[in-house]
């Protein structure tokens, strides 16, 4: 079932292969212009040994809570063959230009938000990818965990964890601590309302006032996130669904 989840709460989830388990979720690289998730970083080995691979959204073909899985369209072989990575060094458009070719995938900076279904066979890549310093917009949500957040040049918290749309893997909303500032309260933004961000500075600024986030309902990340809880937010903040969002939930209503 498609729904919004925490990524910290799939941080650890194992990446179940079609033979196979895979490892598990570490982490994912998103793109910090359109904002949805490009890969998930998934942790291969022991705890102390092994090594990272990316996997696309496009992969995926489920999510399994009672299990804890993320269940992928890959073979085991294939994710072990695929190129290597280093999440402690940034993802190059060179490299993934090899990884979309290695699986076969058309690239997204050409294709769109999400690109062609998984498995739909060899597309060819342009001959030359783009050189360096092209940069491809990724960003780890390891790293941008903790940016400071400010609301029109006023700082009031930092960034706490991601909710994400599953049938897309859009980021859907960021999750703002503001026990600092605002004592006990965790509170949703839309990356929509964000109007700059410092990379270099850790600091995000939004488009919204401070009195209005201080008074906007409460997230609890415990409980899932309901059509009814995301129309009191919007109305609170007097702003509307994205039209690929609302077609999504009517989609739902009427399933």
């Amino acid at each position: 079932m498609e729904q919004l989840r925490n990524l910290k709460d799939l941080n650890g989830y194992a990446l179940a292969a079609r033979d196979g388990e895979i490892g598990t979720l570490k982490e994912v690289y998103f793109d910090d212009q359109a904002w949805v998730v490009r890969y998930l970083v998934v942790h291969v080995g022991g705890l102390f040994l092994g090594r990272e691979v990316l996997i696309t959204p496009q992969s995926i073909e489920s999510v399994d809570e009672d299990a804890r899985n993320i269940v992928v369209n890959l073979t085991r072989g294939q994710v072990e063959n695929s190129p290597p990575v280093s999440s402690e060094h940034p993802v190059s458009r060179h490299y993934e230009a090899e990884y979309q070719r290695y699986y076969g995938l058309e690239s997204y900076w050409e294709a769109g938000p999400i690109g062609a279904p998984f498995g739909s066979g060899s597309i060819p890549l342009p001959a030359a990818p783009p050189r360096e310093p092209d940069h491809p917009h990724l960003r780890s949500s390891d790293e941008v965990c903790g940016y400071r957040i400010a609301a029109r040049n006023d700082e009031f918290g930092k960034v706490e964890d991601f909710v994400v749309d599953d049938s897309d893997w859009s980021i859907a909303y960021v999750a703002i601590d503001t026990r600092r500032w605002l004592p006990g309260r965790t509170v949703l933004i839309s990356p929509a309302w964000i109007d700059a961000v410092d990379w270099p500075g850790r600091s995000i600024t939004v488009n919204l006032g401070h009195d209005a986030i201080k008074s906007a309902p409460e997230y609890d990340p415990s409980k899932v996130i309901t059509a009814e809880y995301e129309a009191r937010l919007l109305a609170h903040y007097g702003k509307s669904l994205p039209a690929c969002r609302r077609h999504e939930q009517q989609g739902a209503s009427h399933a």
